[in-house]
């Protein structure tokens, strides 16, 4: 088979991985639109906060100060993001070993890389789909006004966020298949990476060594990127490409020690002959 004939093979199984994933969220309607809500109630939540803190406690933007609301709802928007994404890989390869589906997929004659995709395809339509649905509902119920030039390099922002995201998310999934639970490790490395973020209060207010975390934390360069782009008016895609400039390297560590890992994960299981337990 030729190079061309093998990539419209495996172009076609990420199509059928995505068909999948829709046609399961679609059966699911209530958990398809409860995710929204839920996100909106958090916006209503943070909007009754917004009244009890003074705005000249946050940091400025554009050189303007924004409410508290404004503040928190992008943070809102990019920490949910690292939460869904990296919770969706180990998600779905629990899944697969619950439903018993995890070791017939993976003796098919299809790459690790093609399936770590598939279990993504659905974010990457999703993801674009949820942010824009999240800023209108924001914008709407918070009476929050964004930029509509940033939208588009934001959407890029997180695009490009995402393989740090992927690459946390098979660290996650090896530990799924090693432990059989590897949602609580997951839930710590989320937890620490969005507390010293600054998603919800400033990083000024962390003690000195946590600062310096936060100051070199990705989501952190992130999430500040994304509030001048949606709340201010004058940047663009300079600081985009900054940002971008950063996150690649982080990316690139990310993915290949969570793949290194998902693949001795994976090796450690077919030795021991225990790929289908659960």
């Amino acid at each position: 088979m030729s190079s061309a004939a093998a990539a419209r093979v495996e172009a076609r199984k990420l199509a059928a991985f995505l068909r999948r994933d829709l046609l399961q969220a679609l059966s699911y309607r209530a958990a398809f639109v409860s995710d929204i809500v839920n996100v909106v109630i958090q916006v209503i939540v943070f909007g009754f906060v917004s009244k009890l803190i003074d705005a000249s406690a946050l940091p400025t933007v554009d050189g303007s100060w924004i409410s508290y609301i404004e503040f928190a709802v992008v943070g809102i928007l990019v920490s949910s993001f690292l939460q869904l994404g990296i919770g969706r890989v180990s998600t779905a390869v629990r899944t697969e070993q619950l439903m018993g589906t995890l070791e017939p997929l993976l003796a098919t004659p299809t790459s690790l890389t093609v399936v770590q995709l598939g279990w993504v395809a659905y974010d990457l339509v999703y993801v674009p789909v949820r942010t824009i649905a999240f800023l209108l509902a924001v914008s709407i119920v918070a009476d929050v006004s964004f930029n509509p030039g940033g939208v588009p390099a934001t959407l890029v922002l997180l695009l490009v966020f995402l393989p740090f995201v992927w690459g946390l998310g098979v660290l996650g999934a090896a530990t799924t298949i090693t432990f059989r639970r590897g949602v609580g490790v997951v839930g710590l490395v989320t937890t620490l990476l969005s507390v010293t973020s600054g998603a919800y209060f400033p990083v000024t207010v962390l003690p000195s060594w946590l600062q310096r975390f936060a100051e070199r934390n990705p989501l952190t360069m992130t999430i500040d990127t994304a509030r001048e782009l949606l709340l201010g008016g004058s940047a663009g895609w300079n600081e985009v490409w900054q940002t971008v400039a950063i996150l690649v390297p982080a990316s690139i560590l990310t993915l290949t020690v969570g793949v290194a890992a998902f693949g001795l994960a994976l090796r450690r299981e077919r030795r021991l002959g225990t790929t289908g337990s659960y």
